[in-house]
């Protein structure tokens, strides 16, 4: 392990579920050990969904990777065993020997939890061909067929029938569930 003290990102094994419990074990870990130079930044990727509970519309938090998390590091023995003694914490990915992961890589990440968290992504994800109710706007008591999907602008095409002819309509994501059975 070097010894140098340039900060470079590693994935560290959590308990699923338990990952912030996890952060907030080696933050304190850090400051009682005096290693605070020796640690940047600590990212547990997250993004807001978008769910529909009895009807209402729920926005929750969910993890990119349960049960792990990027530690910003200069890695050496001290801070090795700082972070492998804290309490939920399993070990490094890679175990003995992390490699450390490329910087691209945790700015892909960044910009994902960054837009995730602007833009809530539903939690139910639709695919052509599903049949759905609409349960918000005109046409709520519809149901209909997928026949076509934007998830970029979190629309759908839904083929209802209205006084016996099939009628495309363009809804948000918000504004259909899928049928009970199909869930």
């Amino acid at each position: 392990m070097s010894d140098s003290t340039e900060l470079k990102w590693y994935v560290v094994n959590t308990y699923s579920g338990h990952e912030n419990r996890a952060k907030l074990g080696l933050e304190e870990r850090i400051k009682s050990s005096g290693l605070e130079d020796l640690f940047g930044e600590i990212l547990i990727p997250t993004e807001n969904v978008m769910e529909m509970v009895k009807g209402q519309r729920r926005t929750s938090t969910r993890k990119f990777y349960p049960g792990y998390m990027f530690v910003q590091m200069a890695l050496n023995e001290r801070t090795f065993h700082a972070v492998k003694g804290t309490p939920k914490i399993t070990g490094f990915l890679g175990g003995q020997h992390p490699s450390p992961v490329p910087e691209r890589d945790i700015t892909g990440v960044q910009s994902a939890v960054t837009t995730g968290k602007t833009k809530p992504t539903p939690k139910v994800s639709y695919v052509v061909g599903d049949n759905v109710q609409v349960i918000d706007g005109p046409f709520t008591t519809f149901s209909g067929i997928i026949e076509d999907v934007n998830s970029d602008k979190q629309k759908v095409k839904v083929v209802v029938s209205m006084f016996g002819r099939a009628t495309p309509v363009e809804l948000g994501f918000d504004q259909v569930e899928k049928h009970q059975e199909q869930q």
